[in-house]
């Protein structure tokens, strides 16, 4: 058994990269301890949400961010990113899911995994899934220095990935916004808390918590 600070060594993930998922993965433990009446399992969210961006280092700008990359350094983390193409290929989130392969764990957690990307939103908004309204919700409240918004999470990585080959054009932007809003409205409203109510304070003791996650 290992947890999960060990397997982001094994797999040289970047510190920016492990406090994302780190950060995602605690927003959705606060969203599922907060919920009325929806039985979910916690332990698969909280899996998925801490391996979801597993394979990003492939779509990053290391020269754009290079405070991203201290203190190992621009050249340490491209050749990462060179050994993961090279590995897993140029799509980072079949990277993803190929690592979570590796790693053994179920078909359901990857199947939470696969549901946090922009292009299934709609079927989640039409779904009865909570699990992966879960999973997707958080990941678009942090951005890379903390707890935001969905629309200033939005905003951010428009501009972080405008020179993304897969990037959003506005329309798409704007369609995908839509459809977070509703899956915010169909969280909160079997939620005791609200969305504002989530921020880098509320999640602080559930960070502590998730460095000794075991797998």
């Amino acid at each position: 058994m290992k947890n999960i600070i060990e397997i982001y060594k094994e797999y040289k993930i970047m510190p920016i990269l492990v406090m994302h998922q780190v950060r995602v993965a605690a927003v959705a433990i606060q969203i599922s301890k907060s919920l009325n009446d929806k039985k979910i399992n916690e332990d698969s969210i909280l899996k998925a949400c801490l391996l979801h961006d597993m394979g990003n280092i492939i779509k990053f700008d290391l020269d754009h961010f290079s405070d991203w990359n201290k203190p190992e350094g621009t050249e340490y983390w491209q050749k990462i990113k060179n050994e993961y193409i090279e590995k897993y290929g140029k799509n980072e989130h079949k990277a993803t899911l190929l690592i979570g392969k590796e790693i053994g764990i179920s078909s359901r957690i990857l199947e939470l995994i696969d549901s946090i990307d922009s292009s299934v939103a709609k079927n989640i908004v039409e779904g009865d899934d909570f699990e992966k309204k879960i999973c997707m919700y958080a990941d678009n409240r942090v951005s890379p220095h903390g707890i935001v918004s969905a629309e200033e999470h939005s905003l951010d990585a428009k501009e972080r990935y405008k020179n993304h080959p897969n990037v959003f054009n506005e329309e798409s932007r704007v369609s995908f916004m839509k459809n977070l809003f509703i899956i915010e409205k169909q969280i909160f409203s079997n939620s005791n808390i609200k969305p504002e109510e989530i921020n880098d304070e509320s999640i602080k003791n559930y960070l502590e918590e998730l460095k000794n996650y075991n797998f």
